[in-house]
């Protein structure tokens, strides 16, 4: 256990104060110009839908209007009159759809960007009751939380109260699936693919799997006269995008230094995903509720596909109102603490980060080695970087019964961070007895 970093000088401290408060009120005064930078917006869009009353028709003609005034205030602004064409539509969609969102911007309360994703979110859903009880169920979330965290919150609210079930909207939307490229400087270019969400993280996680396996292989301490020595230095990244070129063009990885070490090397490594599938999901009575890495919703075919595949599942018990996690069992023996934290917390529990439970190590949230539990009400998930912020530096954790984890940094702020429900909708006053 390393010892605790020494104090550091007051004045330093100050100046970060300062620096801080700083910070904080200008988001605030950001905040109220975007409100208002909106209301101006949706003001010019309101007078080019007027004038395009007035022109013919024809669908071009009647968008000669809005063209025109996009181009004026893109001018005006130095924007790409097409980005300013945008933004009058979507500021006049955020005054008229979603007023407390926009109330909530002017007073600061959330961010533009939590705004965005407030907008972006509910504009699916086409019923004003629903659309309404969104709205105020993710302005509480993004009050308290990243946009990240509010972001993720939206989604699953969203399959709660969309009409439209996730399998039939996935069915039309797997028929956009494509890959593009676009060029980049340098001579580098992007490729981009657009497919399930399943299949999108399972490539991603067995490219990092794979990569992590390559990375871990002893470096040689000195090459000497070996002209066949390897001394790979490649970054993470490098070694996915390695890889992937390599899958895609040959097959197989060019070079495998786990081959030795690993059985079966790289071509042995599979993918891992975390799903979520409620009990009616499973069983075919429901296509609702399935995500993965509690952030993407998948189509319940997708999901019962995968749970049927799976070695082993969890049967998560949760609360019939709020959703919480009340217990967790396997069928098959392992570590039951283990598994019901990463249940519970879904992601590392720093505030707003939203790295999977399953890529995260389980930490005490007070040290064991100054008489900290080992039991669930004391251990959470904290990816890599948060565990060494917490070991390394004077940020600490307090968990509570309900695994809610209050974290105090170095300057005596306080945030709490929750633990993700299961269930976002708002619940029925007398909800059924099971």
């Amino acid at each position: 256990m390393p010892d605790r970093p020494p104090v550091f000088d007051d004045r330093e401290d100050a100046v970060l104060t300062d620096a801080v408060a700083a910070l904080v009120e200008s988001e605030r005064a950001l905040a109220e110009l975007e409100a208002a930078r909106v209301l101006q917006f949706a003001a010019a869009m309101r007078v080019a839908l007027e004038r395009s009353r007035h022109r013919p028709r024809a669908t071009q003609e009647r968008e000669m209007a809005l063209r025109s005034i996009a181009a004026e205030i893109g001018v005006a602004l130095r924007w790409n009159d097409r980005t300013v064409q945008r933004r009058l539509g979507e500021a006049l969609q955020l005054v008229d759809d979603f007023p407390a969102t926009l109330q909530a911007l002017a007073e600061a309360r959330i961010s533009a960007r939590h705004a965005a994703v407030i907008r972006d979110g509910g504009v699916e859903l086409d019923d004003p009751v629903a659309r309404t009880s969104y709205e105020a169920r993710v302005i509480e979330r993004a009050a308290t939380d990243t946009v990240a965290g509010t972001r993720a919150f939206a989604r699953a609210l969203l399959e709660e109260l969309h009409p439209v079930s996730i399998s039939e909207r996935f069915t039309r939307a797997e028929q956009q699936r494509r890959v593009w490229i676009d060029d980049d400087v340098d001579g580098m270019a992007r490729l981009g693919v657009l497919d399930g969400a399943a299949k999108i993280r399972a490539m991603y996680d067995r490219l990092t799997r794979q990569a992590r396996a390559v990375r871990s292989v002893p470096r040689p301490e000195s090459a000497g006269d070996d002209p066949d020595a390897v001394d790979d230095r490649r970054t993470i990244d490098q070694v996915r995008a390695d890889l992937l070129c390599d899958l895609v063009l040959t097959g197989q990885p060019a070079i495998d230094p786990t081959a030795d070490a690993l059985p079966g090397g790289l071509g042995a490594i599979r993918a891992h995903v975390s799903v979520v599938v409620p009990a009616l999901t499973a069983a075919g009575a429901s296509d609702r509720g399935a995500s993965i890495d509690g952030q993407s919703p998948i189509g319940a075919d997708t999901a019962r596909h995968l749970l049927a595949g799976a070695p082993v599942w969890d049967r998560v018990v949760t609360h019939p109102v709020t959703g919480a996690v009340l217990a967790v069992d396997r069928y098959r023996p392992s570590p039951a603490i283990q598994r019901f934290v990463r249940a519970r917390d879904v992601h590392c529990r720093f505030p707003g980060c939203r790295r999977p439970a399953r890529a995260c190590e389980i930490d005490h949230s007070e040290d064991h080695a100054r008489g900290g539990p080992t039991a669930r009400t004391n251990l959470a998930c904290l990816c890599t970087r948060h565990h060494t912020l917490k070991t390394e530096t004077t940020w600490t954790a307090r968990q509570g019964p309900d695994g809610s984890i209050e974290w105090t940094s170095p300057f005596g702020n306080t945030v709490t961070d929750r633990p993700e429900r299961y269930v976002a909708f708002v619940p029925e006053p007398d909800p059924p007895p099971f």
